[in-house]
Order: structure tokens, then sequence, then C-alpha cells
């Protein structure tokens, strides 16, 4: 509505309401009733005396008689709003109500709206309860929950429990003994879909197993769109979510993706499934619901996804300046709704048409009121800046800054934002570098942030991390140097507060939902998993399976501060580019306060070794390094080696081991620095089956050809133990080429040892991509079964092509085949195969998930696995019968082949998992069936049996590799203090 016609009719509608006494039919362009005659005259009071006396006698005289007389004389009924303004009043309501705020859930609260009917009350006995309180600080031992109509009813002795007047609630309840068990709430998962709370999650809207018909994450219909809702593409079918919930999973807050600049709304959900079975009924204090049969607006909080940078940049082909305008343009719509509402609303009754409404830009008036949690997907400093001025220009708060590799360079800017409090930053551990953006991220963000008194959490982004694992974020960041009370905090209360549910989410209160975790060891242990998962007080996992983890498991682990200190103050002196290169390379160490020693006396290099020592469990045993070669292990003498007048370097490992050095293969470590940024790369191989000149047909590329060192990956890969990188041709052909193997630590590729195998093994993909996967085992047919020779080749040419050649070795079973492929089905294609034309073949299958459904005749016709990823998940077609390991199943996957006789490696999937290659064997070891492994086993799965499974086959002389541990390697809280890799002709590198 204009403003060159409204006011008169606003004046209108004011004069008919309140007509004046004064007013006459010359004054006024209101019509008056012909009757009306003002009198301009006014009597005295003495006058009217004699008649008010009459008036009041004759009123008392008919009460007498019980008449009524209805006085003053009736006037007409006003006349009824106009529907319109009725239905604007109703929005003026809810727009002018204060931000939604809510007082914690007490004791007081009878019921969780979404309790089911029937539920069984529960009551956990002797309990250990971290329970979020006093910062995260307070753990009560010895403690009883009793869960009750969805809520946590009551927390304290079991006397104060079994006083609980039950009888009125619904009678008996399920006792279970808990016999100490940690318990926690559950946790929250923000993916940019998930009590643990995952705030940034897509669970739902990018499903599993993904597939065309379920990938609803983004819409490219145009970079700002804020009206779309991720409810909308939510998909209850999703295998994900009984996983999340078996890794302590009970909120997400599901959001679209990152394509567009305003990618829609959010909504927050359980994860657990309903009688109703639908999105809808999966929500959490919904900000809109279906009441009365209408859809209705609560008074909760909504949520609205933001990004910026380089996902709207690649999909639309904007520029930065294009983003921040598309922010300013979508405001400015949204101000200028919100002041057309509030004009409206300021003089409702006087409007000439309805309550100004836009479906498109409704929301982000909203969030101008304070209304809506703004969720940005936003990586580097010149993106939060662009968005910290937004938020001021417009003055709205921002929730929380997504994925954020770069806040911990500038905590003063997020300070800078509008609103009472700065944005929370939503982190990952140590996933970075996949991108120009996250080029900078340092592991050791969240305790830098947290020491700047920013608030952090730990999100999946699932399914990019896989949400179950989320968990496993807060452990790292507790490994670089974040509190326990802070790591549990990001993944629990934190990320509640950030949701707007920390009302009853979050916490282990009296009140609040009845959404926690028992676990069988304590949260941030390496492997900690849960017992059970309660989510509105009902038990979530049906016979769990639970592995009893040792005493020390249980335990807290113990606070070190100062211990990354100096990486810090390098990581931010450098601008997230610190130097990764070793401190210091000697040639004679002596490692004092060893506990274990997992080296053979061959990896050794010595005859004999007396391990003895090993087992005292004392931790106090010495190793002795001189010139590059252990020359003592045990029970050493330090002073007769220091008298020696050599110069040692003496390393205190304090209980911590001695292992061999690992092996990374699966990523393209190597041959590629920036996945997203082509020319930081080798570049893509062609395909040998498809191209047509003379002289490209047949030949295969060599990974070695595009070797790259120096990057990012490789050094924190070497820093973390890894001696050994193999990396086979990047390509998006079937046949990918030979793989080479390498030392990460090297400078260059003409350095001593920095190439260990040129030509390890070929690399092929087995996939229905470009042709068919039945093509494809035709062609290997004919190239396995020696018949591929053209039937008029010359003699010159009788050996054929290098890629007839290569393939002729591997029949013989001289070089190794390495095949990508996960399905079953596949997999038993390719053993016929093996037993059809090529049995002496040596066949490695790399990622093998469903592998485990053929695992016998895997054994039987010695064809291994390279486990890729180590934790599975359904997340395609080809992968989605999965062995899903505790509590929902008793055997990992890697476990299940080993105790089936299969030989059984470790791989990755992307560079960055490099440098975590001995915790995912670690895992394995923790949430494996006790005795399948010990722990040289576990560790063979990244090393001895990895050089077998890629046909590394070392030359002999060749020295060993080896790393020393300060601390458990086993567990979080150890960390490498050198290495001896075999790049460097016998130097250890000290970090």
């Amino acid at each position: 509505m204009s403003s060159h016609h409204s006011h008169k009719p606003r004046a209108r509608y004011r004069d008919i309401e309140k007509p004046s006494s004064s007013s006459s039919s010359e004054e006024s362009d209101i019509p008056l009733p012909s009757s009306y005659k003002p009198k301009h005259k006014k009597r005295s009071l003495p006058s009217k005396l004699p008649s008010l006396l009459a008036l009041v006698g004759l009123l008392y005289l008919l009460s007498k008689i019980n008449l009524h007389l209805e006085f003053p004389y009736p006037r007409p009924a006003p006349a009824p709003l106009p529907k319109y303004i009725e239905e604007g009043l109703k929005q003026c309501e809810i727009i002018n109500r204060p931000t939604p705020h809510f007082k914690p859930s007490s004791h007081k609260r009878e019921k969780n709206d979404r309790y089911v009917e029937g539920t069984k009350s529960v009551w956990l006995k002797n309990g250990t309860l971290w329970t979020g309180e006093k910062g995260g600080t307070e753990i009560l031992r010895g403690v009883d929950v009793l869960l009750e109509g969805g809520v946590i009813r009551r927390v304290g002795s079991g006397k104060d429990i079994a006083g609980w007047p039950r009888e009125k609630k619904g009678g008996k309840v399920e006792e279970i003994e808990l016999g100490g068990a940690w318990v926690t709430p559950g946790f929250i998962c923000l993916r940019m879909l998930y009590s643990i709370v995952d705030t940034h999650s897509h669970m739902g809207v990018d499903g599993a197993p993904e597939l065309f018909g379920n990938e609803d994450t983004n819409s490219i219909k145009g970079s700002v769109q804020p009206w779309l809702r991720s409810l909308d593409g939510f998909n209850t079918h999703d295998l994900a979510f009984n996983l999340s919930i078996a890794g302590g999973i009970t909120t997400m807050l599901v959001l679209p993706g990152s394509a567009d600049s305003i990618g829609g709304q959010a909504f927050p959900f359980k994860p657990r499934w309903t009688h109703e079975n639908t999105p809808q009924s999966m929500l959490v204090e919904p900000a809109w619901k279906i009441d009365n049969g209408t859809w209705a607006r609560t008074h909760s909080w909504r949520h609205i996804k933001h990004a910026c940078g380089e996902n709207p940049k690649r999909v639309y082909g904007q520029t930065r300046m294009d983003n921040a305008y598309d922010f300013r343009r979508a405001y400015t719509e949204g101000k200028t709704l919100k002041d057309k509402q509030d004009r409206w609303c300021s003089s409702p009754k006087t409007q000439t048409e309805p309550f100004p409404e836009s479906l498109e830009w409704e929301v982000l008036s909203d969030v101008i009121r304070g209304n809506v949690k703004v969720n940005i997907h936003c990586y580097e400093t010149t993106d939060l800046n662009a968005l910290v001025r937004i938020s001021n220009e417009f003055q709205f708060p921002i929730a929380a800054f997504h994925h954020a590799h770069e806040t911990y360079l500038v905590p003063d800017l997020l300070k800078q934002a509008w609103g009472p409090e700065p944005p929370a930053v939503a982190i990952f551990s140590t996933n970075a570098r996949y991108k120009r953006e996250a080029y900078r991220g340092s592991e050791f963000a969240a305790k830098i942030l947290a020491d700047e008194g920013l608030k952090v959490i730990m999100k999946s982004d699932h399914p990019v991390l896989d949400s179950r694992y989320l968990l496993t974020e807060a452990s790292w960041v507790h490994h670089y140097g974040l509190n326990v009370s802070e790591s549990l905090n990001s993944i629990t209360t934190t990320p509640a507060r950030a949701v707007g549910l920390d009302h009853r989410i979050g916490y282990l209160r009296e009140g609040y939902d009845a959404d926690l975790v028992v676990w069988d060891s304590f949260p941030l242990v390496l492997g900690a998993t849960p017992k059970q998962t309660y989510i509105d007080g009902i038990p979530q996992i049906i016979n769990p399976v639970v592995h009893e983890k040792p005493k020390e498991a249980q335990e807290v682990p113990k606070e070190e501060k100062g211990k990354w200190d100096k990486e810090i103050r390098e990581a931010l002196d450098t601008r997230g580019e610190p130097d990764l290169r070793a401190r210091k390379s000697v040639r004679n160490v002596i490692y004092q306060g060893v506990g274990e020693f997992h080296l053979t006396p061959l990896e050794a290099g010595l005859g004999e070794l007396d391990l003895s020592v090993f087992d005292s469990g004392k931790g106090d045993a010495v190793v002795v390094v001189r010139d590059g070669k252990i020359t003592c292990a045990g029970d050493c003498s330090v002073e007769e080696e220091l008298k020696g007048g050599l110069d040692f370097e003496v390393v205190d490992l304090k209980g911590g081991a001695i292992t061999p050095g690992y092996i990374t293969v699966g990523s393209y470590v190597g041959i590629l620095e920036i996945r997203q940024e082509k020319v930081t790369g080798d570049g893509s191989a062609i395909d040998p089956l498809s191209e047509e000149s003379e002289i490209t047909t047949g030949i295969i590329a060599h990974a070695v050809d595009g070797a790259q060192f120096g990057g990012k990956d490789e050094l924190l890969a070497y820093r973390s133990g890894v001696t050994t990188a193999v990396v086979s041709p990047k390509t998006s052909s079937w046949i990918s080429g030979f793989a080479y193997a390498f030392s990460p630590e090297s400078e260059h590729s003409l350095e001593h040892h920095s190439i260990q195998n040129p030509l390890t093994a070929l690399h092929i993909s087995l996939d229905n991509s470009k042709s068919s996967v039945s093509s494809k085992i035709a062609i290997l047919r004919k190239l396995l079964s020696g018949h591929s020779h053209h039937a008029s080749s010359s003699s010159e040419d009788e050996e054929g092509t290098e890629l007839v050649r290569a393939f002729e070795s591997i029949r013989k079973g001289e070089l190794r085949l390495v095949i990508r492929t996960d399905k079953a089905d596949v997999i038993a294609s390719l053993i016929r195969l093996k037993r059809d034309v090529a049995d002496k073949a040596k066949i490695t299958i790399l990622g093998g998930q469903e592998s485990w459904i053929v695992a016998d005749e895997l054994a039987e016709n010695d064809i291994g696995v390279i486990v890729s990823p180590v934790r599975s998940y359904p997340g395609e077609w080809d992968t989605r019968r999965i062995i899903p390991s505790i509590p929902l199943s008793n055997h990992t996957l890697p476990s299940y082949l080993v105790s089936h006789s299969v030989t059984v490696g470790l791989g990755i999937q992307e560079e960055w998992q490099a440098r975590n290659t001995l915790y995912e064997a670690a895992w394995v070891y923790a949430s494996s069936p006790k005795g399948v492994f010990t722990k040289r086993q576990a560790l063979d799965l990244v090393g001895k049996n990895l050089e077998e499974l890629l046909g590394l086959n070392k030359t002999s002389g060749k020295e060993a590799s080896w790393v020393a541990h300060e601390g458990d390697p086993f567990e979080f809280g150890g960390r490498v203090r050198s290495v001896k890799g075999l790049g460097g002709e016998g130097k250890i590198d000290l970090f």
C-alpha cells in the first residue's frame, strides 16, 4: 500500500470510531444522521436539578416493581471488522511477540510433548554422570536416574527414586544396573542436519544410500532462496538414522546444503522412528505445526542456512562481491517487508489492504526481528568479515559460523558481529585442506577459540563425516589441547544453546527430555561406544552388543596444560602456515621411559632381542639408536652409551611405545595438494582403452611421473608416523594406472629413497560409470586370458602394448592388481574370473565394504582386502550391506574378514585422513571382539599387511622405519616424538 492514497481512508475510519461531540456537518466530511441537531447552548446546573431528582425517583420506583430499563438508550452494535483486518491482527500479535526465550525445564515438567503413551519408565542405577552443569565440570558418581513421561524425572540416590510415587504415574519401572557406566546427555548434530547434538547435518536430505531419487540437499535454481525448507525434502528412510543413534546422536539440525548464498530454512529433528513415520513427527519444538487444521506459527526458534565464499562462487559463477550483494539485496527485501508490516500494525483498524506478506522474504524479516537462528557456511577471513558487516548493517545476530576454518585467526572479528553475544563456531577437528578456503585449517582451532571466550561446536557435516562418530571429533580436539569439559560441551550443551533448545536438551537435568547415552567407557577414550541410547525415554538400540572395556578406559583423561603451546603459537604467528618439517634431525638417540616395543628383531635390525623388560608394565625400558640403527632395546645402560663420546639426543617417551612406520593408501596424497584446485595436482590420467591415437592406445599412466612433495598432508602424515604413502594416478577412467610408493618427508623426487617403489601395482576401478561392470569384466577376462594380441601383429609388436604386457605379468603373478570396488556381487564375479582364467594372479580389493558377504571365498582364493573407509557407512547403493560394528554388530568389517582368514589392510579416502592412519588401526583394535587382534596385529593393518597387498616388495638391505610415541599410541593423548623415515639415510626426525 503506497502512502499517497492511504492517509484519507485512515482518517475516515478513525473518525467513525471516535465521533467528536463538537463537530458539525459543516466541519466534517463524514455524513451525519438527518435527525442530528447539535446544541450549542449550555444550561446552568440549578435549572437541571429538579429534572434529575425526578428521574432518580422514577428509576427507584421502577426497581421496586421489578421493571428493567436499559439506560442510556441502546446503540447499534459496532460493525464487525473486515476479515482481512482480523487476520492481520493475528499476524501483528505474532510479529510483536518478544524474541523466543524459555526458562529451563524443571522437575515440575510433567511430560515431554513427544512422549509416546505406553512407554515404560526406566530406572538407571549406579551410573557415573557427566551432567553438563558447572560449565561441564560436574561429575556425579554412584547416582541413579529415573526416566518417566519422556523426561528425566529424578536424578539422585536410589532411596530417593525408590520413594517416588510411581503408582500414580503408570506403575512398574524397568530397572537397569549400570555398574558405574558413564552417562551423558545425548549428542546434538549440526550438519547442517543433528543429545549428542549435531548442529550441522544433511541427514535426511542427503540420504544413505545416496540415489538420484533422494538427493535433496541443494536447489540450484537461484543463489538466494530463503523460502525453501529442509523439512520438505526430509527422507524418513535414510539408513543413517539408526547408525547415528548408535553413536549417541539424539538431536540434529537439518539444514539445506551450501550451494546457495541463502539455501533455505532448517529444522531440528530427533532421529528416532515414530509410529506416524513422517518428517513432521520427528520434529522437535518446531516453529510451525499443524494445529486444528491449520499450519500455525508457534513461539519456537526458526532456523536458516546461509553460505558464502567458494560454494556459491563455483555453482553460480559468482565473485565474492556478487555473494555479498546477494545478501544485502535479500536483506533489503526482508527489511522492506518488516517496515511495511510494522506500519500496518501501528494502526491496523485503519487499513484498507491486507497485512503485508511475502512467501519469499518473510523469513528474512523474521531474521531481523531476532526470531531466526542464522547458521552460515563460511570459511575465510574475507567472507567472515563480509557477513559480520552485513549482520551489523541489517542488525541480526548470527547463531554460528560453520566450517569456519580461519576463525581461530580472527577471534576479535567474530566478537564484532551484531547482537548480545558472538556467534558460536562449528568446526571439524582435523578435516582440512580439501579446498583453498580450508587450506589454513588447524587442529588447534578449537582450543584457540575457546581460550578467546568463543563457543566451539564440533560438527559432522553428515555425510561428509559420518555423524555416528561425532564423538571422535570431540575426542580429537581434546587430544589437541581443549579441556575435557569444553570438548564434551562441544557436542552437547553448546550446540543445544546454538539451536535454541538448551531449555530442554543438552544437560542431564530433572525435567529435561529423556535423551541420554550410557557408554562402555569414558566418552573421550578412543573407541568409546554407547551401550544404549535413549530418546524421549525410549531405548533405541535393540539387543546392543557390548564389549567390556578395561578399567583404565573408564578414567577421565588427565589434563596436560601447555602440551601444544609451541605449535599453537607457531600456527598463529604464521597465520595458519606453520613449518611442518622436523624441528631437528639426528643420528644418535636414547629413548627413555619406553613402555612397549612393537618391532620384530628383523625390523629393528638386531639378531636377538630380549623384550621381557617391556612386559613388566613399568614403562621404564630404554632403546638406543647409534648412527640411525637400533643397537639396544630393553635393559640398556644409558650411562655407558653416554660415556662413548657420541652426542646423543635423549627423549623421554613417558611410558610410550616404539612401533613400525605406517603406510597410507587410498587417497591422492603425493600427486594432489588441494582437491578442488586442479592446478595443484597432476590432473587426470587418460583412458588407455578409449583413446584413438596410435601413440596413446594401450599406454598406462605412471603416478610416479606426477609425483609431488612438500605438501601439507604429506608432512602432517609423516609427523603422525606415516613413513610410506602409496598413490595411483587420478582418473575418471576405470583403469587408473601404476601406483608408486614414496617417503612423505622428502623434499623432492630425487632425494635418497624419496621414491621407494616407482611401480608397485596396477590400480583399476570397477563400477557402472561410462560402461557396465559386465563389459569391464569381459575386457579383464580377455586381458587376463593372454589372448589380447591381434592376429595381424608384426613380429616387433608381439609383446603388445604396455597394457597388454601389464596384464600378462598380472596373469603370471608377477604384478599385483588392485581393484577398487565395494559391491559383493562384483567381488564374486572377480573371484570367478580369477578361478577361470588367472588362478596365479595376485588380486587385492580396495574398498570392500560388502566383502564380508564372500569372506570365505576371498580367503580360499587368496584375495586380500584393503578396507576403506575403515568405519563402514552405507553411503552408496554398492555399500548399503555393511557390518556396522558395536553396538549393532559384534564385529568390525576388518575383524570379521580377519576371523575368516582374509589378509586385511586399512585405507583412507581423502588426503587429510592420512595423518590419522594409526588411530584407525587403534579404533579397529578397540572395537573388535577380544582376541581377534593383538596390538602388533592391529599395527600390521597399516603396515606389514599393506606391503603385501600393495605389492611393495621391499628390496634387500632396505632400512627399516619406526615411530617413537610419547604415551599410549592406542589412545588419544599420545603423540609422536620422533620418526625414523625411509627417505633420509638413517636420520631420525624429532618433533
